[in-house]
C-alpha cells in the first residue's frame, strides 16, 4: 500500500511567557492544503510550538504516513531528534515542563513516520511566513 506523504509547517508564540499566544499550521499533501490556527489567553511559547505539532499530527486521517515537520522550534526538534524525550519517559518527566503535551505527543507520534526539520524563523520561506500569519491572526484577536 502506498503511504501518504505530508509536509507540515508549524509555528507557535506568546506575548509574555506566559501571555497571550497561539499557533499556526500549514499541512500540504499533493494538491491538498489545510491551514489551521488557534489562540490562547494564557500560554507559553514552548507550549504553542509543541501544541502546533501535536494538532497537526492529530489532524492526519491515515496512519503510517510519511511526515516532514518544519518548525523553528529547537525545543521541539531537539527534544525528539536528539531523543531527549525518551530519557524523560524513563524518569517519568521529573522536572520537565509541558508534561501533559509531551504525553499527548507520544500518543500520536508513533502512528506515523515523522521527521523533523529546523527552519530559521522569518526567513522569507513562503510556508514559513504563512504559518506565522495564521498564528498571528489569532494572537491579535485577544
Amino acid at each position: 500500500m502506498k503511504r501518504n506523504k505530508i509536509t507540515i509547517y508549524t509555528d507557535g508564540a506568546s506575548r509574555g511567557n506566559p501571555g497571550k499566544g497561539g499557533y499556526g499550521i500549514v499541512l500540504i499533501s499533493g494538491k491538498f492544503r489545510k491551514e489551521m490556527s488557534q489562540g490562547y489567553l494564557r500560554t507559553t511559547n514552548n507550549r504553542m510550538e509543541l501544541l502546533a505539532v501535536i494538532v497537526a499530527l492529530e489532524t492526519l486521517k491515515f496512519k503510517n504516513s510519511l511526515v516532514e515537520v518544519f518548525t523553528d522550534s529547537k525545543y521541539v526538534v531537539d527534544s525528539v531528534e536528539k531523543k531527549w524525550i525518551f530519557n524523560w519517559i524513563k524518569k517519568d518527566f521529573k522536572g520537565k515542563k509541558n508534561v501533559d503535551l509531551w504525553k499527548r505527543f507520544l500518543k500520536i507520534y508513533p502512528k506515523h513516520q515523522v521527521n523533523f526539520f529546523w527552519i530559521k524563523g522569518h526567513n522569507q520561506n513562503i510556508e514559513n511566513e504563512r504559518r506565522f500569519y495564521c498564528k498571528l491572526k489569532f494572537q491579535l484577536l485577544f
